[in-house]
């Protein structure tokens, strides 16, 4: 497996901290408000990688934080009149439902809340004081970036050039432009927790340090995020905890790329910010999944709704050549396979192969949907209902072994209910009997329901609309 370590700049061999294990930190959402589709596309992209990982034998502890505790928490608790911990809640419980309809591997997932981690963030901040690599002004505390080991090294700038181009909190209290809080002094009316120097909260930084170190160890295998994450945020992580452990942070650093909206960049000011409930009321989210998946997470990506039509019947594709194994799976041959099937499944295997060389080329999945598309093309093209029963089998395994690492393919048929089977028998017997307009007739009749018929060679097929 290689992977494009944005630390280094180059693709490097994946060899992990503990042989057999992989331990990944991916920075979650500060929950107050729904996510929105670039939200979604680090959740998906490396929720992939996980499951590719696991396929591959790995023992992997996957974390996803949660911020609970933050300015914009604070600020639409006061808006609404009710406490950070309603609005966290509420947001938190949004998020599962999206990751849910988004098929994430959520019971393989570890959830942290900054909120529950106060103590060990107290404890950090203070061994950093003790280091001399931060200071205490007035109850905030400030992490002092001189104190720390090539600062700049992720996003690759010097701290001169950071002070001059970068937006920096303006601040009296700091030694230097750049330095950062670990604990904000509490304000009126404003939660708090008790610390050393006096009533506050922790900074947005310190969390995901604490998090990790205290759930994973003093260095991880891949810590990732979207691209705008790499300065001030992973930058100031790495800061912080390789000043206190002296050991590096994480040993992979994985970023992807931005999500635009009709080619322009999402925002709140364009009008274009796009939630993913509100896509969920006209797409189901597997196809936002198989989108996001589309292209390389490296590769800026473009949402339309054009595009995701697109994606709906590429999907759908797939779901036919799933249904159409299904269907060989109870209609093929029990019997050994001839010379002619060993070549085809020495072909099918080639596609699984194809498939996971594209996956450990730096988890490019738009080349594993590819070698997922050929298999479905190779299999509609050779098998049929004189195939080999082993042959088939042998080919659904692997298509449904392939649509488990990147996540789709997981829904069964529905079972049609009993009017909408007895109106397909009696269409059947109409047809039999040369009664072409009263099968005319049915056929329109479960369109109404919903239901589009499909004569092909092997029977009538359906599927909903």
């Amino acid at each position: 497996m290689r992977l494009y370590n944005t630390l280094t700049r180059k693709k490097e061999e994946f060899v992990p901290v503990v042989e057999g294990q992989v331990s990944m930190y991916t920075c979650g959402p500060t929950v107050y408000n729904y996510i929105h589709v670039g939200n979604a596309r680090p959740m998906v992209v490396f929720d992939t990688l996980r499951r590719f990982f696991i396929y591959r034998g790995y023992d992997v502890k996957y974390i996803v934080n949660f911020t609970d505790i933050d300015d914009k928490i604070i600020t639409r608790a006061n808006e609404e009149n009710t406490t950070f911990k309603e609005i966290a809640e509420r947001y938190i419980e949004a998020f599962l439902e999206d990751a849910k309809g988004l098929n994430l591997l959520e019971d393989k997932t570890i959830h942290p809340r900054a909120t529950e981690f106060i103590k060990p963030m107290i404890d950090f901040i203070e061994k950093l004081i003790e280091m001399g690599a931060a200071y205490n002004v007035d109850g905030n505390v400030y992490f002092n970036v001189e104190a720390a080991k090539d600062y700049g090294k992720l996003s690759k700038k010097n701290i001169e050039d950071l002070i001059s181009g970068a937006r920096v909190e303006v601040s009296d209290e700091k030694k230097n432009p750049m330095d950062f809080a670990l604990w904000k002094k509490a304000k009126e009316g404003e939660p708090y927790w008790e610390s050393p120097w006096g009533n506050g909260r922790p900074g947005w930084h310190i969390e995901c340090s604490v998090m990790a170190r205290t759930l994973l160890g003093d260095t991880i295998d891949i810590h990732a995020g979207g691209e705008d994450l790499q300065f001030p945020h992973h930058e100031n992580e790495i800061a912080q905890s390789e000043t206190l452990t002296g050991k590096p942070f994480a040993n992979y650093w994985l970023h992807n790329a931005m999500l635009n909206i009709d080619n322009q960049k999402m925002s709140k000011s364009l009008g274009n910010f796009l939630l993913v409930k509100d896509i969920r009321e006209e797409f189901d989210l597997e196809v936002l999944r198989f989108f996001l998946l589309s292209a390389h997470y490296r590769t800026p990506i473009n949402f339309t709704r054009d595009i995701m039509k697109q994606m709906e019947n590429a999907l759908e594709r797939l779901y036919n050549g799933k249904k159409n194994l299904e269907y060989l799976l109870d209609k093929s041959v029990d019997r050994p396979l001839n010379h002619e099937e060993d070549a085809h499944l020495q072909e099918i295997e080639r596609f699984k192969q194809d498939f996971i060389e594209a996956m450990e080329d730096d988890l490019n999945t738009a080349d594993a949907i590819a070698s997922m598309f050929e298999l479905i093309k190779y299999t509609n093209i050779n098998l049929n209902e004189e195939t080999s029963k082993i042959l088939v089998i042998r080919a659904y395994e692997i298509l449904m072994e392939l649509a488990n690492v990147l996540g789709i393919l997981y829904k069964e048929d529905e079972i049609l209910e009993d009017e909408i089977l007895e109106l397909i028998e009696k269409r059947t017997e109409a047809r039999k009997n040369k009664d072409y307009k009263l099968a005319d007739e049915i056929r329109d009749k479960l369109r109404e329901k919903g239901i589009i018929l499909e004569d092909t060679q092997e029977g009538v097929k359906w599927k909903r609309i």
